[in-house]
């Protein structure tokens, strides 16, 4: 029996041929859009006989395993009886740097065309063709042979026999998996309320390739309600590969805990996450370079035993496992979490890997992406994420420095520079200052800084380190790729100060980008605890009207949570009297509830003011405050205080919507309870004004959209830190008359609907 194994032949020959040190971070070898026009001005060149983009396959058997390998070749060009196969490279580099034999992988590359293209043809021999084109001058140079049928049979077989170690280890463990998966049973003994019906709604998303917005209350289980389906899919071969995709490193580390447990329930499935390159660097500083790191140096010499050896051996590789097996193997841990998503069947990572135009995996097949489930746990956090994603900002000091720095040492660099730093002298003089939203593209700015790429991005691949330079052209590139997504979903905001000019593309409605993207892969599932409303998330989501939408109940009972309302008004015009009631209130409710709690304010200052007014009514409580821009030590020293409950009540004081709002589980007597002050609106200005206005002029409630919405999502994370298990009692005080309006009330989670107003 012979089974097969599909794979392109980038993917192929890189796993062969790859070789040498992990570059500086500047590491791509043609920008995005100079690349595909050297490509197309070359294509253009071709006689009407020839052939640009041809779609090439063959199945190679070799032991008993027969390798689908697939690929488009850049172009076939007949020439009377001859016929040549032309790869084309598109670089920055100064072409007089490459020489016959620079890159083997490019040879090899248009070999197995080469040999795909003979095999079919029934030809006994062609010409291969290197043609490398620089990005700036336009400028060609080629490099030919003369190759045989024979001669490539030869070079495909130690080509494929190379890889078959690699495919032979990837086969048996998805046999494995497969056989794992038909025998996992549910890790626990039963499921909690509504739980199977979450887990079955999962499952049917996947089979029939859609897309799923789940509402899941704290306590539902979501992780193991989206993992455990998503893995049966995966065992009766509805799917191939799970991206488990958060913005958390506390929910990494649940989907992470899942895994665990079914892998002691029996499950084989090998799994890997994606820590930021930062956080697990081995070296003091954070440079990729052969010269300062021995981890970066040699990589791709090393990185396919170390793939090896960590898949014969581990199935949840996380950071710890993947930071050992870096350790042994002297590589670079984190592009070593790269390569095995490649490989592994489930990734856990940032929506970032998915998402985000600079950083998606980009030698995914088209096909393996159709294969591939989308879970997005906390999926309210994805809105603002992939507004992020989708905008980009340059400054005008980085291009006047750039020009000085330049003059004299690269007239390509000096000149580009200069003319974005003049054009931006023109906006500067244009808008004095001030900050203006423009709803038009500054097409001249993109034809400006897409020139400085190529000169910049040219100094950079000869080898010159400079950290500006380096900085400013991934800060233009990104710039020059939003600029190709820009419509009217996006507006230009130009901000000038003093001598500073700020042009930044902004992306108010990043739905389309999100559906363009996540409609590649298989099926999606969109969960949190907080997607309310639904119908807001679905439509900011990239959502569709026939996609399947669940709401989960809580699991909880209403008696383990108290609601208080205090009608108070904390607008801005009015927090002045309101905090004296509020720390009045405070001093009462720990009098009354003794216990720990977590006070969230919609600023530092308002918390700064009623943290003042309790130290002179001298409360009987400990009280400790968020501070700006914690480190991660004081995060926990923070969290810490809420391990023990002491005599005194303990009561800290945070701010809605940071970093101690959501992604913390306090259990048990370590939380008694939340008080959030105000309804957690976004601070009023340009950017918040211009999207209000967008959605209103799209026919939405444009208020609601850009203030509202956003803002009782915040309230609802923090009231969510309450009730986190079956046994959890607590008590949440809503602080704000708004709390009582119909349109709020219908905001609230059903089990915070029967609340007691203070002071009636």
């Amino acid at each position: 029996m012979s089974y097969s194994v599909k794979l392109s032949v980038r993917s192929l020959v890189e796993y062969v041929f790859r070789s040498g040190s992990i570059e500086t971070g500047f590491k791509s070898t043609s920008s995005l859009i100079e690349g595909t026009k050297a490509h197309q001005t070359i294509q253009k060149t071709y006689e009407e006989a020839d052939a640009a983009e041809v779609f090439l396959q063959t199945n190679y058997l070799y032991e008993s395993l027969e390798y689908m390998i697939e690929g488009r070749c850049d172009g076939l060009l007949l020439r009377d009886e001859s016929i040549t196969i032309d790869e084309i490279k598109s670089t920055a580099r100064n072409l007089s740097e490459i020489m016959r034999d620079s890159y083997p992988v490019h040879w090899a590359q248009a070999k197995v065309y080469a040999y795909m293209y003979m095999e079919k043809e029934d030809k006994d021999k062609v010409t291969v063709q290197l043609t490398y084109v620089q990005v700036n001058s336009g400028e060609q140079k080629r490099f030919q042979e003369d190759v045989t049928f024979r001669e490539l049979e030869d070079f495909m077989l130690q080509l494929v026999k190379s890889y078959a170690p690699y495919a032979k280890l990837k086969l048996q463990n998805m046999q494995k998996r497969n056989d794992s998966i038909r025998e996992l049973a549910f890790p626990f003994s039963a499921y909690r309320n509504g739980q199977r019906n979450f887990a079955g709604a999962v499952y049917k998303t996947i089979a029939d390739k859609k897309t799923l917005f789940a509402n899941a209350p704290t306590g539902t289980g979501k992780t193991i309600s989206t993992l455990f389906p998503a893995v049966k899919a995966i065992g009766e071969e509805k799917a191939e590969k799970i991206f488990y995709l958060t913005a958390k490193t506390l929910n990494r580390k649940n989907a992470e805990e899942a895994l665990v447990l079914m892998r002691e329930k029996g499950l084989f499935l090998q799994c890997t996450t994606i820590t930021a390159k930062d956080k697990v660097c081995f070296k003091e500083e954070t440079r990729c370079e052969a010269a300062y790191c021995e981890f970066a140096d040699g990589y791709y010499d090393r990185i396919n035993g170390a793939v090896l050896d960590i898949l014969e051996n581990e199935t949840v590789m996380d950071r710890s496992v993947i930071s050992d097996y870096a350790q042994k193997h002297k590589v670079c841990p984190f592009e070593f979490s790269i390569d095995l998503a490649y490989a592994a069947d489930a990734v856990i990572c940032d929506y970032n890997y998915v998402f985000d135009p600079r950083v998606s995996f980009k030698r995914l097949f088209e096909e393996q992406k159709k294969r591939t489930v989308l879970l997005m746990d906390e999926a309210h956090n994805l809105v603002d994420r992939a507004r992020g994603m989708y905008s980009a900002d340059i400054i005008k000091s980085s291009f006047l420095q750039l020009s000085r720095d330049f003059k004299g040492e690269h007239d390509g660099v000096w000149r580009t520079a200069k003319a974005v730093n003049d054009e931006l002298l023109k906006l500067k003089k244009e808008h004095e200052e001030k900050e203006v939203a423009v709803a038009d593209l500054p097409e001249v700015l993109v034809e400006y800084l897409e020139a400085f790429t190529v000169q910049a991005e040219q100094v950079l691949a000869s080898g010159i380190n400079d950290e500006r330079l380096l900085e400013t052209f991934f800060e233009a590139l990104q710039w020059v790729k939003i600029s190709q997504f820009y419509d009217d979903r996006f507006v230009t905001f130009i901000s000038v100060f003093k001598s500073e000019v700020s042009v930044r593309l902004f992306c108010m409605d990043p739905s389309k980008l999100l559906f363009q993207t996540g409609k590649k892969y298989g099926s999606r599932v969109f969960f949190s605890a907080t997607l309310s409303p639904l119908s807001y998330f679905r439509e900011m989501l990239g959502g569709e009207d026939e996609d399947y939408v669940i709401r989960m109940p809580s699991p909880y009972e209403r008696d383990q949570l108290d609601v208080f309302v205090q009608p108070l008004s904390t607008r801005y015009r009015d927090r002045e009297q309101s905090i004296e009631p509020i720390a009045e209130m405070l001093i009462d409710l720990s009098n009354k509830r003794p216990g720990n709690y977590l006070v969230f304010f919609p600023s530092y200052r308002y918390m700064t003011d009623v943290y003042e007014q309790l130290l002179e009514k001298d409360p009987i409580f400990n009280l400790i405050v968020q501070q700006p821009a914690m480190t991660e030590e004081e995060r926990e020293t923070f969290l810490a205080y809420f391990d023990s409950v002491g005599e005194k009540s303990l009561v800290g004081f945070a701010v809605m919507g940071g970093i101690f709002s959501e992604g913390i589980d306090l259990k048990g007597d370590k939380l008694t309870g939340a008080v959030i002050v105000g309804v957690g609106l976004p601070q009023v200005g340009l950017e918040r004004d211009t999207m209000k206005n967008y959605f209103q002029s799209a026919g939405k409630n444009g208020y609601d959209f850009a203030y509202v919405y956003p803002g009782m999502n915040k309230v609802l994370q923090a009231g969510g830190r309450v009730i986190r298990s079956e046994e959890d009692r607590g008590t949440l005080v809503l602080v704000d008359d708004r709390f009582l309006t119909r349109k709020y009330v219908e905001m609230l989670p059903e089990e915070w609907r029967d609340f007691v107003v203070l002071g009636r």
